[in-house]
């Protein structure tokens, strides 16, 4: 049994009167964070490429 519109609908409620209409933007950009954080750590070390590290030419 999956969720209708109307249990989708009262959780987006229940969601708007806990946590007032002032905090959650700030909330759904929290939760936004994590799920790519999560996507980034799930692809793995291999995808990840290192940061490049400038070095500065020393003209004499």
């Amino acid at each position: 049994m999956g969720l209708s519109f109307w249990h989708m609908l009262l959780i987006l409620i229940v969601v708007f009167v806990i946590f007032g209409a002032g905090k959650l933007p700030k909330v759904m950009g929290d939760v936004g964070k994590g799920i790519r954080s999560l996507k980034d750590g799930l692809k793995g070390e291999d995808e990840v490429t290192p940061p490049k590290i400038e070095q500065k030419d020393k003209a004499s």
